[in-house]
């Protein structure tokens, strides 16, 4: 397989040790957690002996471009390469939300003819849905034309894809847009109950899969399917959890509870279409019960919830109205569904009764989802939590969330005992097989590191003549070593910061200090600001969070990455005070120390993304040096050479300036 690509490949041991420790876990049925570094090749080192065992294999990455580069590029190699033994069939599946729906669209082909566009007014999203691009967007002026014109784009569309995937598109529509023509899986009832269930994109997409020896998808549709007992995928015998660090915030996510008042807002406005004018009342009192939810909840912001009965009286009885509301909705819904009422169709036959009973039959989906939901949370235990956090543009919209505190539990009794787990990353939080719920003694483990020469080209440098970054003071010290610094490295910087507020103030401190052109996240989009980073050698990128991880800069345009701090996690977040209280003594090696570890990591992993990469990793936080948990952080980077002399690293930075110099 390797012998197929540009060059004729390379020769890389860990790709092959980590290959034949795969193909033992596959045939042994034993768990495997595997660290692989940058370059090490692992898709392939997956692939390969998942192609060749037989047995159906899913393959769950932690982004849908990981998705696209595995089905669209390394998959056909991999065929290619044992056609002589097996004729391999993969599949990829994603998200109801991403497939267009056949039945969306014939419902909406005749509004777009209005020139008022007005029917379109149903799918303006009230905020807190969780198709692509929902939230946050309530109440917002919308352009109808615009609006009108992209949804018989996407309809012309729809008549010749072969997949609906959204993927496919030659534009991005807009989020309203796709909405209109696309349905959750909280929305959709299922191929059986839906006029257009036979043709349904999202449907193939599953009977692909269900033909296929190797199956592609994302992380969160797999945790969907965790938590839906098995309902989103086909039987499969091993699970690849690519980008494993990743694995437990996404399976808390999925394993827990969500809701809106949004949710409730939209749930009422497409039910007073779909009930009988007597029972029209039921969709307002529904629409009454999400406003009271709004109110309750906004007091609540950044609080646990409902662990006391005789606290949060209001949100309980919030909570147990609109489960009243829903329940007397949903029999409403039930009764039109019965009698015609409220049906167009019913009275008028043709088209349009298919069309109102399928989204009479959405709606009946939706309040049992509700209601499901609010089952869990009144019914929430000493194994959950509750809170309330704020989300979408200035934080605007509400959100309850009820989670387990701890998901290996629920993994150990629901998944392993069927189904064989390889786990790999780049960087593996300590002790994730344990999180995860893997048995000890049916786990093994594997680090085969990284094939780039990491000694040779890259240091390790901890500041640690810098004040405790909680000290007054200690910003003004951190911009003056970040001046030095780039200035050094002739610009090719990506400063890492863990707080909003700092990267504000170190950009706009850093754009008077040195000669160098400052990027700054929310200045652009942040593929945009990539591309300009990438295209500008001198320039530097100023970014949080959201780029200490995935983002790829290989050559010369980085040769710094500067990380303001340890980054560990918010002490006043709500699932992990639960599970430090879970912990006890422990709470802050079990907790708080893997994360920053992963995290740090894979900030420093930014750096080295070829074997000719060159450049250095500073950390601007002496904890690194000093503190008795530094081992536990430094055991997690990559093998760099390490200093704590800024002439050293000022130096190595000038001479890697002065090779790129010239270097387009």
């Amino acid at each position: 397989v390797t012998a197929a690509l540009p060059g004729g490949g390379e020769d890389r041991p860990g790709q092959v040790a980590m290959a034949e420790a795969v193909a033992r876990a596959v045939e042994e049925r034993r768990h495997l957690v595997v660290g692989a570094g940058t370059g090490t090749g692992k898709s392939f080192a997956y692939l390969v002996p998942a192609a060749l065992s037989g047995r159906r294999v899913v393959v769950a990455t932690a982004t849908r471009a990981l998705q696209d580069q595995l089905a669209g590029k390394d998959l056909p190699l991999v065929a290619a390469g044992v056609a002589d033994t097996v004729a391999l069939r993969w599949a990829v599946v994603k998200g109801r939300a991403n497939y267009l729906c056949r039945q969306r669209a014939l419902e909406v082909g005749g509004a777009v003819e209005e020139p008022s566009l007005s029917a379109l007014a149903l799918f303006e999203d009230p905020g807190g849905g969780d198709g692509p691009g929902a939230g946050g967007d309530r109440g917002r002026p919308v352009d109808l034309g615009r609006l009108g014109g992209q949804i018989r784009r996407l309809l012309a569309w729809a008549e010749d894809t072969p997949t609906g995937d959204r993927a496919e598109l030659d534009f991005e529509p807009h989020p309203r847009a796709w909405a209109a023509l696309s349905v959750s899986a909280r929305e959709c009832p299922g191929a059986f109950r839906c006029p257009s269930g036979t043709v349904c994109f999202a449907e193939r997409a599953r009977e692909r899969a269900a033909e296929a020896h190797v199956v592609v998808v994302n992380t969160h549709l797999y945790a969907t399917h965790v938590a839906s007992d098995g309902a989103v995928l086909p039987e499969h015998d091993v699970v690849v959890l690519d980008e494993a660090h990743a694995v437990e915030d996404v399976m808390t996510a999925a394993l827990g509870v969500e809701l809106t008042a949004g949710r409730l807002h939209a749930l009422a406005q497409a039910a007073r279409g779909l009930v009988g004018e007597a029972e029209t009342p039921l969709a307002d009192a529904v629409d009454d019960a999400a406003e009271r939810l709004e109110g309750a909840l906004v007091p609540l912001v950044g609080r646990r919830v409902l662990g006391d009965p005789t606290g949060e009286a209001e949100l309980a009885a919030v909570l147990a109205l609109a489960a009243g509301r829903l329940e007397a909705l949903g029999g409403a819904l039930r009764r039109g569904g019965e009698d015609g009422a409220g049906d167009p169709g019913a009275r008028g036959g043709g088209a349009e009764e298919g069309d109102t009973g399928a989204r009479r039959a959405r709606a009946q989906v939706v309040v049992g989802h509700l209601l499901e939901e609010l089952g869990t949370v009144a019914a929430l235990d000493e194994d959950h939590v509750a809170w309330v956090e704020s989300q979408g543009p200035g934080g605007r919209t509400a959100v309850l969330r009820a989670a387990p505190v701890e998901v290996g539990p629920v993994l150990a009794a629901r998944l392993w005992p069927r189904v064989t787990a390889v786990l790999t990353s780049a960087t593996l939080p300590p002790g994730i097989g344990g999180r995860l719920g893997l048995p000890p003694a049916a786990t093994d483990e594997l680090d085969v590191g990284s094939p780039f020469p990491y000694r040779r080209c890259a240091l390790l440098y901890c500041a640690t003549h810098l004040p405790d970054p909680r000290r007054p003071g200690a910003a003004e010290a951190l911009h003056e070593e970040l001046a030095a610094l780039i200035t050094a490295a002739g610009g090719r910087t990506l400063a890492l910061f863990t707080s909003w507020r700092a990267m504000q103030g170190a950009a706009a401190d850093l754009r008077h200090r040195v000669a160098f052109p400052i990027l700054a996240q929310g200045d652009l989009p942040k593929v945009t600001l990539l591309e300009r980073f990438s295209a500008e050698p001198a320039a530097c990128l100023f970014a949080t969070m959201s780029f200490w991880q995935g983002v790829d800069v290989p050559g010369p345009t980085l040769s710094l990455v500067t990380l303001d701090r340890l980054p560990f996690p918010r002490p006043d977040d709500p699932l992990l005070q639960a599970r430090r209280e879970r912990a006890g003594e422990g709470a802050f090696r079990l907790v708080d120390l893997p994360r920053a570890a992963t995290l740090l990591a894979q900030g420093a992993g930014r750096l080295i993304r070829s074997a000719t990469d060159t450049g250095v990793v500073a950390v601007l936080d002496p904890r690194l040096a000093r503190a008795g948990y530094r081992r536990v952080l430094l055991d997690t980077m990559p093998p760099m050479r390490r200093t704590v002399d800024r002439a050293e690293v000022c130096a190595f930075l000038q001479a890697a300036a002065a090779a790129h110099a010239g270097t387009p």
